[in-house]
């Protein structure tokens, strides 16, 4: 391959998701540090480095109007905040009333959205910063305006560097969303792929529950993408290169119901075409597909025109060959087969034409409901309202943030009796450690202890190697922006880079030698402190929850379904209703599979459904595979006598998701066997010769969903934990 030339390296460089933010890290950091140096005080380095990092984890994106709002309501709370720590702190009491109180109402606005619960946790980690800075004049109230001023201007100074970094570059944050978007669907692809390979005794369950995982990120990187072209529509008519990313993302949402519709079982095809080369040329061409998605997304991200590989088709025109032999043989054991592997064919035709046309997606898409569904409240009594609905012990943000309300009291009575060294630090660890759930604890928990050994570690050698304080400045720089660009993807790294600008910053005005052993006590009673909060206070076990977050996921499948029969009585029509059932359905598939991945880090009694949990994923989302398939191919379908069928078949299909939904959520008996759906399956199952391809694809689909609600029903009653009662009537 040739050698990537400087100013290609220095695009993909530009083009990274990271490297904006931390250069705007960097540039308020050494900003900051050359002020202080400039004015011989380093001592002014901490409070505005302190500043800075607190607004820079308190931003989220938005375009630069909504994100100087956000800094607005930004600098008030963290103005608030650290001039309250400042005036309670000589009074533990109040101090202690204060800081319970301010901590549970900061976790509760997290009711309101992310970004309101970024800016909150950012302004909970700035008071426990400003107690950092009170503990170090040990409560002395002399010029206590000072250091809350100092905190609030790193803050104020890297927010206007990220309004001004937002209005000169806009579109950035939409490319890289889009682009991660087309990775993950590529990624789903290929994954995709391996289902297709005509191997007998292949394990199918296996990789279909990886599917699954990898639809979870998908979906995640649909709502991110989503979110950021939100903040940018605002409440006029899009621009035409908003528009253009626009059309780019409905592109992805199609490409990816098509891609995760299935149309038949692949081992039943794989054991009848096992001498064809049939599934070989479907599993090629979709591997050729994810590579597009892959190059799509690398041609979004460098804002390169994206060029469609003649390969995919060639591999298209071989695939309809392969058929078409197949057809020629007239084999009558193949007739039902060959259709779902027209319908297969169809589905990635249609792919195969939208990759093509995704260089110009606004002739591919044409015109369709834009609208998106803003879920942030757009008013201040929608916003009470959704807290008020939150107060109570079933919520599991009210449990958080009682929980974290606690522990930070706690923290603070431990600090009193123990008077460690660097006290406050504790806290911080508390704040940071302390998460919504047991598995996610655990993890911040080993991942803070061992990157703050390792900073340690790091720290005590570049002193000895680097004693010049300047040098030490500079690494302090280096660390701090080391941490913005890991701090969410190698959390342990992060942990690191904060305990090396922390003791590198504490080494301008004293000894930071002296922080070492503190640093790391405070660190490992933090961590205890805020385990022992998650484990005993309101736990939030996921294994407790999974029958709801099942019943959720069969609701939404019920929904999707009623919505995609729908459209076929009123004919193809992206609607925003539609796509918000297709979302809430693969939300559901995503959340499911996020619980289960949290159950594995739960003590081995509250993760002993973890097997059966499993299992219930692949069904879904194999269930989720037949109504994207339905989905894929909806039209108004011409008049015929088997509509009357259809339609009370996919209304009996809902009910019956409903039904385990509904068990599953009330904790109700179910039936483990149900007649009316063994006989409705028989009746679909029942093609008549004479019936058209498109009244034929959805009996056969309808069919394929209803044969999945049998092992449904054994899993679901498996989750209640009760045995086999009388088979159910008409369901």
């Amino acid at each position: 391959m040739p050698t990537p030339s400087l100013s290609q390296s220095l695009r993909r460089l530009w083009a990274l998701e990271k490297f904006g933010y931390s250069l705007r890290v960097f540039i308020a950091l050494a900003g900051s540090m050359g002020l202080s140096w400039g004015l011989d005080q380093p001592g002014l380095m901490i409070p505005l480095f302190l500043g800075i990092i607190a607004s820079a984890l308190a931003e989220t994106d938005d375009s630069w109007r909504g994100r100087l709002s956000a800094l607005l309501v930004t600098l008030v709370c963290f103005s608030v905040a650290s001039i309250s720590v400042e005036l309670l702190f000589p009074y533990p009491w109040l101090f202690t009333l204060g800081l319970a109180a301010s901590a549970f109402a900061l976790v509760m606005l997290g009711a309101l959205g992310e970004r309101y619960a970024t800016i909150a946790q950012a302004t909970l980690i700035l008071s426990i910063y400003s107690m950092i800075a009170a503990d170090q004049r040990d409560g002395v109230m002399l010029h206590f305006w000072r250091d809350p001023l100092l905190l609030v201007a790193g803050a104020t100074w890297y927010g206007l560097l990220s309004v001004l970094w937002n209005a000169l570059f806009a579109h950035q944050p939409v490319q890289q969303s889009l682009a991660r978007l087309y990775r993950e669907l590529g990624q789903y692809f290929k994954l995709k792929a391996m289902l297709f390979e005509p191997v007998r005794q292949l394990d199918v369950e296996e990789r279909r529950l990886h599917l699954a995982q990898q639809n979870g990120q998908v979906v995640n990187a649909l709502n991110a993408a989503k979110e950021t072209l939100l903040h940018r529509l605002g409440n006029g008519r899009p621009g035409v290169k908003i528009n253009h990313y626009l059309k780019l993302y409905f592109l992805a949402q199609d490409l990816h119901e098509r891609v995760s519709s299935s149309h038949y079982p692949y081992q039943a095809l794989a054991e009848a075409f096992f001498h064809s080369d049939v599934l070989f040329r479907c599993q090629r061409l979709l591997r050729l597909q994810a590579s597009a998605c892959a190059e799509l997304g690398d041609a979004i991200q460098l804002r390169q025109p994206f060029r469609y590989s003649e390969a995919n088709a060639q591999a298209l025109d071989d695939l309809q060959a392969s058929l078409e032999h197949l057809r020629e043989q007239q084999n009558p054991a193949w007739r039902g087969l060959l259709r779902s592997l027209r319908a297969l064919s169809g589905n990635l035709s249609t792919m195969q034409r939208q990759l093509a046309s995704a260089s110009n997606p606004d002739a591919l898409v044409g015109e369709q409901d834009s609208s998106l569904l803003d879920r942030q409240p757009q008013s201040l009594s929608e916003a009470f309202s959704r807290i008020r609905l939150q107060l109570t012990p079933t919520s599991l943000l009210f449990r958080h943030a009682l929980r974290m309300s606690i522990a930070l009291v706690c923290g603070y009575a431990v600090l009193h009796a123990i008077h460690p060294e660097q006290g406050y630090w504790v806290l911080l660890t508390t704040v940071f450690v302390c998460q919504p759930n047991y598995g996610a604890t655990r993890i911040k928990l080993v991942q803070r202890v061992g990157g703050t050994i390792l900073g340690l570690v790091a720290g005590w050698a570049l002193f000895d190697l680097f004693p010049s304080q300047p040098v030490q400045a500079l690494f302090a720089v280096a660390a701090g922006v080391v941490f913005f660009a890991t701090r969410s993807t190698r959390y342990t790294l992060a942990t690191a880079a904060i305990t090396l600008l922390v003791l590198f910053c504490f080494n301008q005005v004293g000894d930071g030698y002296g922080l070492i052993w503190p640093r790391l006590f405070d660190t490992l009673l933090g961590s205890a402190i805020a385990a022992t909060a998650v484990f005993l206070i309101l736990p939030d076990w996921q294994g407790r929850r999974l029958n709801q977050v099942v019943a959720n996921t069969l609701s939404c499948n019920s929904d999707y379904l009623r919505q995609i029969m729908h459209q076929y009585e009123s004919g193809k029509h992206d609607d925003l209703a539609y796509r918000l059932a297709r979302r809430n359905a693969h939300n559901a598939d995503a959340a499911l599979s996020t619980t289960l991945s949290n159950m594995l880090l739960e003590p081995g009694h509250f993760r002993k459904d973890a097997e059966t949990g499993f299992r219930f994923l692949v069904l879904s989302h194999t269930l989720l595979n037949y109504l994207s398939g339905l989905g894929a191919h909806r039209e108004s379908l011409p008049d015929d006598a088997s509509d009357a069928l259809l339609e009370s078949a996919a209304e009996c299909l809902a009910q019956s998701l409903d039904e385990l939904a509904a068990a599953l959520r009330d904790n109700r008996p179910l039936a483990l066997h149900s007649e009316a759906e063994d006989a409705l399956a028989e009746r679909l199952e029942q093609l008549p010769d004479d019936i058209d391809d498109g009244h034929r694809l959805v009996q056969t689909q309808l069919g394929l969903i209803c044969r999945q609600l049998a092992p449904l029903r054994s899993m679901a009653v498996h989750l209640l934990k009760q045995g086999t009662i009388e088979p159910a009537g008409q369901p």
